[in-house]
């Protein structure tokens, strides 16, 4: 089975710069798509300095539904948004006063690749943080998601009026174009042993955290072949099961109503999906968490961007209230999202 491979190289234009992420670019495009995925073959994207959120999740989402092994390479910086303190991937225009809305949040990689199963994902990070990231991280660890292997790095921040160059991604692909992939834990010893005494004192990654007969996997590969109805069926009973021990509205309940909200849209069922995200939303804003929290905000984006693909004109109709009410309440990071629903619903009400 062919992999995928996605490479993620940005950082601000101007005086936020604190890494000449694209530089890296030309380096890893050199090395033959087999080599950077792992896999007789593989597909790979490129994004060089990206400008909109938006296009990277877009991209993002598409490499995480791929079949196969899927490899991100990610080059770029860390900043914390002013208002929740939630570390972001700084894209070509953001500055610090505008982390929120034009980096990339972290939790938007984490959420994108949880369905996909133990194993199949695996994160290479050279990354650099500004003080105020570089500090939580001493006892906030970033968070890539439980089931992916994770290598790499976070240094940070260069001296004053200093760029710096990516060494630990340009070590990885060196290594990496001699036309051998040793196995990534290897790789990540090879790599620390050419920057030497530069990785000294960062935050190093080489770790994998992943249970092996977990339901997720036995969820995803029923969803990779195109057993919806059995990998939803699965889903309900942990959602079920979940809601008796711990409650309708808890974590673990509202995960799995999520997990199935997933299964929805990768069966082309955009109503239901939405409707499922429309119900998450609801339950998280009744148990007290506040509209601008990252579990929120996603539910409600993912319901709207589900209500876009619905191609029944009276099911959207149906859903598009509850989604314009649920905008009223949480904007979301999008400017103009309230905006887009109220002239979708209008559109739609003349059809």
């Amino acid at each position: 089975m062919p992999g995928t491979v996605l490479l993620l190289a940005v950082s601000p234009v101007g005086k936020a710069r604190l890494v000449d992420a694209a530089s890296v670019l030309p380096v890893l495009a050199a090395v033959p798509p087999a080599i950077l995925s792992g896999t007789d073959t593989a597909n790979v994207v490129e994004l060089a300095d990206p400008l909109e959120p938006q296009a990277v999740l877009t991209r993002l989402r598409a490499a995480a539904a791929a079949p196969g092994p899927l490899t991100v390479f990610v080059t770029g910086q860390l900043h914390l948004d002013r208002r929740q303190r939630m570390p972001h991937l700084a894209l070509a225009r953001t500055t610090s006063a505008t982390v929120r809305y034009t980096g990339l949040p972290w939790h938007w990689i984490r959420e994108e690749l949880r369905l996909r199963p133990a194993g199949a994902t695996t994160l290479v990070l050279d990354l650099h943080a500004d003080p105020e990231t570089w500090e939580q991280l001493r006892t906030v660890p970033l968070d890539s998601g439980r089931n992916n292997a994770v290598y790499g790095r976070v240094a940070p921040r260069p001296a004053r009026r200093e760029v710096a160059a990516p060494s630990y991604m340009k070590a990885v692909a060196t290594v990496l174009r001699s036309g051998h992939r040793p196995a990534m834990g290897q790789l990540h010893q090879q790599v620390l042993a050419r920057i030497g005494a530069e990785a000294a004192g960062n935050v190093l990654f080489s770790t994998y955290t992943a249970d092996s007969g977990d339901p997720h996997d036995v969820i995803s590969a029923a969803a990779r072949d195109g057993r919806y109805a059995e990998a939803d069926e699965l889903a309900a009973r942990w959602e079920q099961a979940a809601a008796r021990a711990h409650g309708p509205s808890s974590e673990d309940a509202l995960h799995w109503s999520e997990v199935r909200a997933d299964l929805a849209m990768f069966a082309g069922d955009a109503a239901r999906s939405c409707r499922t995200w429309l119900t998450v939303a609801k339950a998280r804003l009744g148990a007290g968490q506040p509209a601008d929290a990252p579990q929120v905000e996603a539910a409600v984006d993912r319901a709207h961007h589900q209500w876009g693909a619905i191609k029944d004109a009276a099911r959207a109709r149906e859903l598009g209230p509850a989604l314009a009410e649920l905008r009223l309440r949480v904007p979301g990071r999008r400017e103009g999202a309230l905006d887009h629903v109220q002239q979708h619903l209008r559109q739609l009400q003349t059809q």
